[in-house]
């Protein structure tokens, strides 16, 4: 039989560790599986979480590299699109550069074209007018030099330049001058210079005693009475008479003569005379065709005195003829044709460019 060990004493057994007594163990047990429930369940959800999250970093990362990779393209491509647009961008600038050297080019071609239009425009008007005036001083009217001034006047408001708008004004101003200015009628007095010419053969000298009766205008005949009543005999002696009588009143002529000098002169010097009247004449008709009026005016005026000192003045052609030579006089003492010079000096002007 067995027998049941005593239990030894406290003094007798040897120290044992703490023992927690068998009412407190079980529920420490329980609360530590719980524990480790709870921590396994945490674990179990981090873990969840965590491979979850590292799932969802690894969706991202492929989403990122291929972004990464589609923004490479993307670069890429516009890089390449940016290398074009450049390598384009150069090709038109170097078009701009050689379409704006072209237009410079075309620009500088069309002023030239202008310029040289300009100046052929002016050089044009500036003959133009310098033939006119010497038509003007040819014919003695200034309807040639106005003539031209429109022209020119017309061709430049044609032309519409600016840089011309001068000239235009210095036209209208010699216009206005030539306008107002009086010019010596030249073809008149021309052909009334060549009348007086004609005329100096027929004009009585004032020794032309023959003549005198006819020219200067004297006493009329003695009307003759009617013989018609009378014999043949007596109407003959009648007749006879009064024939007699006139050519006898014919040759005695009482007048008053202030220069001696004219009744002195000869036949010959008579023909002298004449034809020194005509020389006279003759060189005021080309003082005036050559513009010198002066010498002309000398002519006339030598013209004048031998009209007065030699011919009759009684004589109705003598007269005439005085009064027509004193009207070539007065038509001497106009002025000249004016000079178209404010046109020419701004013809000069613009042809020199400025």
């Amino acid at each position: 039989m067995s027998s049941v060990p005593l239990p030894e004493s406290p003094a007798a057994t040897p120290a044992s560790p703490l023992v927690a007594p068998p009412s407190l163990a079980r529920p420490m047990l329980i609360g530590v599986g719980i524990v480790a429930a709870l921590a396994l369940a945490a674990s179990v959800t981090l873990w969840q979480r965590l491979s979850s999250i590292q799932e969802q970093l690894a969706r991202q990362s492929a989403d990122a590299g291929s972004q990464s990779i589609e923004a490479r393209t993307m670069a890429r491509q516009a890089q390449e699109t940016a290398q074009d647009a450049v390598s384009r961008v150069g090709v038109m600038e170097a078009r701009l550069s050689e379409v704006s050297l072209q237009r410079s080019q075309l620009e500088e071609l069309m002023q030239s074209l202008s310029r040289s239009r300009d100046d052929t425009l002016v050089v044009d008007i500036d003959s133009a007018l310098r033939l006119a005036q010497q038509q003007a001083d040819l014919t003695g009217t200034a309807d040639p030099l106005l003539a031209a001034l429109r022209s020119a006047d017309q061709r430049i408001a044609r032309a519409a330049q600016p840089r011309l708008a001068p000239v235009q004004r210095a036209i209208a101003r010699d216009m206005e001058r030539v306008r107002a200015a009086s010019v010596t009628d030249v073809p008149g007095l021309l052909s009334r210079l060549d009348e007086l010419v004609r005329m100096v053969d027929e004009l009585p000298l004032q020794n032309a005693v023959a003549q005198a009766a006819a020219m200067h205008g004297g006493a009329a005949p003695l009307p003759e009475p009617d013989t018609s009543a009378d014999p043949l005999w007596r109407a003959t002696l009648r007749r006879a008479w009064f024939a007699v009588r006139d050519e006898a009143r014919g040759l005695v002529r009482v007048s008053r003569i202030d220069q001696p000098e004219a009744v002195l002169l000869a036949p010959d010097q008579a023909f002298f005379l004449r034809e020194n009247l005509k020389l006279k004449l003759v060189n005021a008709r080309l003082g005036v065709l050559a513009r010198q009026s002066n010498a002309a005016r000398s002519d006339l005026a030598g013209a004048a005195f031998a009209l007065q000192h030699y011919f009759e003045p009684g004589s109705r052609r003598v007269v005439t003829a005085g009064e027509m030579l004193k009207q070539a006089q007065a038509q001497m003492n106009g002025t000249s044709i004016p000079q178209p010079e404010e046109t020419l000096s701004a013809l000069a002007t613009a042809a020199a460019g400025r």
